[in-house]
């Protein structure tokens, strides 16, 4: 259906209200839950349900709603409630709507600076570290990842000052190195955000990653590296929204690896 003034706000009353998702039940610590010992970056039990096939009409219409309020200017976080009650969405695939949806403006001019697998060769890349790679870790762990408006692919959660090792983190390592191979990336300068715990062991495992295997790579912690990806003369990997509104080229490295490298991964697509 489409959205229109009317629809939402004459028949406000009439909205069905969505219901919020229970708690995640509490869980005890587990032998993967032992610091530095690798886990996995897997599936969100509500997934199943939250995304199978008979959800996504109703996921797809909320994604095009929330776009078309944010397309006329209307905040974010009361955007989503109106799309999130008219669609009876839970709380998990809200977090999907919000995550993969922007307005037309942000989509065009995002577009417009995206740079194409087939220019790169020769060039040096700037990366948005953990953008990057917990993305392609959530793709190798069979969680979702979110094909998104502008193009991008990223994960559902983001990450939100933690990180740890999981299982899937060296095998994300070696399918970047290869992409790099076949792109004929110059050079990478990995960018890690420094208040972000065990950062200093994830710079510590990509410079030995590149030793190994006689990648030319910098690797950098930084206190926030958005003002500096932002700025840089580099072609700039990331799909983080703010990075990508302003930097002046940015290639889409997340998808890339995930789209030639692993194409059965679990790809939801609000868009499509």
């Amino acid at each position: 259906m489409q959205v229109t003034p009317e629809t939402y706000f004459s028949h406000g009353a009439g909205l069905i209200i969505g219901e919020m998702d229970e708690p995640a039940p509490a869980t005890t610590p587990g032998p993967n839950d032992v610091p530095g010992k690798p886990s996995h970056r897997g599936p969100d039990p509500r997934d199943a349900l939250a995304f199978d096939p008979a959800s996504l009409p109703a996921l797809r219409g909320g994604a095009f709603d929330f776009c078309w309020l944010l397309s006329r200017g209307y905040a974010t976080e009361s955007a989503l409630k109106l799309v999130g009650d008219r669609w009876n969405l839970t709380e998990r695939q809200r977090q999907a709507v919000r995550r993969s949806a922007c307005s037309d403006d942000a989509r065009a001019r995002r577009l417009t600076r995206r740079c194409d697998a087939t220019g790169l060769a020769g060039c040096a890349l700037s990366i948005d570290g953990f953008n990057v790679l917990t993305t392609i870790e959530a793709a190798l762990g069979g969680a979702i990842v979110l094909c998104c408006r502008d193009q991008t692919f990223r994960d559902i959660a983001g990450l939100h000052g933690t990180y740890r090792r999981v299982d899937e983190t060296a095998p994300a390592l070696d399918l970047l190195g290869a992409a790099f191979l076949v792109l004929g990336i110059k050079h990478c300068r990995w960018l890690f955000d420094r208040p972000v715990s065990n950062s200093g062991r994830t710079r510590a495992l990509f410079l030995a990653y590149a030793e190994r295997h006689a990648q030319d790579w910098s690797v950098e912690l930084v206190d926030d590296p958005d003002p500096i990806l932002k700025q840089s003369p580099d072609i700039v990997a990331s799909a983080d929204s703010a990075v990508i509104d302003e930097c002046a080229r940015w290639f889409n490295l997340a998808r890339h690896v995930v789209e030639t490298q692993r194409p059965e991964a679990w790809i939801v697509d609000l868009y499509g």
